[in-house]
């Protein structure tokens, strides 16, 4: 074989802190990048449409982005088992690099793919690039995995700090092969018919240098103001990093080491860590999903199969996906996502508390909802979420914790800003009635629980 380095991107679209890329510019041989978009191997969620729209420029990005140092990206689409090996036979390569992936079919599609390569006589390497701990690394004193949030962070704090991000690359050498790429567009990623996106346009910037600029405006003017004002939707001092880490085009180890070396002291450390803390979070979600495969179709607490969730309402389902509930915090939430492809956090929990618990459909159909319209929507966040919100997940709010949404609203959209904005209808009078009545919602969610626990 001519020595040649095929680094495989995945969920790590970006060329600074990429350890596959890294190695692969440091091991010296020219290199081949490929993204293969992989709809056809067993178990692979197909991505929802506002994640397509994002995969779509973020590729294009990665592409300009590789194209500066000198290498092309080869896009291919098709079950990526048999993908890269026909790649590598095309390309002559002796060594394949990846970072690694944490859902069980990803994982089981890469450990036979490394195992056929190096059979075959290649180098193959996989590297931990898009977690700060590796999720078979935290472990309880008895060995086995965590289920409560409080005592895994400690966990993962007391081991040693999350390694530096590498530099990126300021060159490279390129493969010079006549390689056969797929045409971006022809992928049909793109809603056209009708184009909904003009919201996701004027809200993001898929790629890396995006992801840079809003975690340096972030530590730069929000984060003093990230412990106190991270809860009200009216106030834009979150991150907005969750598309841009989701797709990998930051990682966490910058975010990390960037915000530490900004707040390590001082007065708005306090505030530094809680926001830490939130990037840890999403450890906890991968940490459930690496142990628990079946997050996004099975209740973690399987006592919650016993759960009587009545026959499905499709007009309340549909009124609550189009922001039609009469229930303004609910409808103003709901068309941010429609609009933005993203919701505030707050307002996440109280839109799934709204159709699980008063609504009383099944935390699954909001899941799949939010899976084709976040932009952020992740194999573990999305499900850790909303099964968190409905009771039957890993270190879950109590189920007779029902947000009322009436009470959120006053609490952190005092001035009903945020419901002004994106549900103006609320600020007159003549606005509409709700779907169902709160209390008596509330009290039939609290009945219904009561069969869970007796079981």
């Amino acid at each position: 074989m001519t020595p040649r380095t095929i680094v495989w991107f995945r969920d790590d679209l970006r060329i600074g802190d990429n350890p596959a890329l890294h190695e692969a510019v440091t091991r010296g041989e020219p290199i081949v990048a490929v993204f293969v978009l992989d709809e056809h191997s067993p178990g692979i969620r197909p991505l929802g449409a506002a994640s397509r729209w994002w995969l779509h420029h973020s590729l294009n990005a990665l592409r300009r982005d590789l194209g500066e140092l000198g290498v092309s990206l080869v896009l291919r689409r098709g079950a990526a088992g048999q993908v890269i090996p026909a790649l590598v036979a095309e390309t002559d390569a002796d060594a394949v690099y990846w970072n690694r992936r944490y859902a069980a079919p990803e994982r089981e599609l890469d450990a036979r793919l490394k195992s056929d390569l190096r059979d075959a006589g290649l180098d193959v390497r996989s590297f931990g690039a898009n977690l700060l701990f590796e999720p078979w690394t935290v472990r309880t004193g008895s060995g086995t995995p965590y289920g409560v949030f409080t005592p895994f962070w400690k966990a993962c704090l007391a081991l040693p700090e999350p390694r530096d991000p590498l530099p990126a690359p300021t060159a490279a050498r390129g493969a010079r092969l006549e390689i056969d790429s797929d045409d971006l567009q022809d992928w049909g990623l793109l809603p056209t018919d009708p184009d909904w996106a003009q919201g996701l346009r004027d809200t993001w910037e898929p790629g890396e240098a995006s992801a840079q600029s809003r975690l340096a405006a972030f530590l730069a003017e929000d984060l003093p103001d990230y412990a106190q004002g991270r809860d009200r939707p009216d106030r834009p001092v979150t991150s907005r990093l969750s598309p841009h880490l989701r797709w990998g085009e930051i990682s966490p180890h910058e975010v990390w080491h960037q915000t530490r070396a900004r707040y390590a002291d001082g007065p708005h450390a306090a505030a530094a860590q809680k926001f830490l803390a939130e990037v840890g979070w999403r450890e906890f979600a991968w940490h459930i999903l690496f142990h628990f495969p079946d997050l996004a179709t099975k209740n973690w607490r399987s006592e919650f199969d016993a759960f009587p969730w009545p026959r499905l309402n499709p007009a309340r389902l549909e009124a609550w996906q189009r922001g039609r509930t009469g229930v303004p915090l609910v409808d103003a939430g709901m068309r941010e996502l429609w609009h933005t492809g993203t919701m505030h956090n707050r307002v996440r929990m109280v839109t799934a508390s709204f159709l699980t618990k008063n609504l009383l459909i099944d935390w699954r159909k909001g899941e799949q909802w939010f899976w084709d319209t976040l932009v952020d929507a992740d194999a573990a966040s999305n499900p850790f979420s909303w099964q968190w919100v409905a009771g039957s997940g890993a270190d879950a709010a109590p189920y007779f914790r029902i947000f009322n949404p009436e009470l959120q609203a006053a609490k952190f959209d005092p001035d009903r800003r945020y419901v002004h904005r994106w549900a103006p209808e609320y600020a007159g009078e003549g606005a509409p009635e709700p779907i169902v009545d709160l209390k008596a919602t509330r009290d039939a969610a609290l009945a219904a629980y009561e069969v869970v626990k007796n079981r």
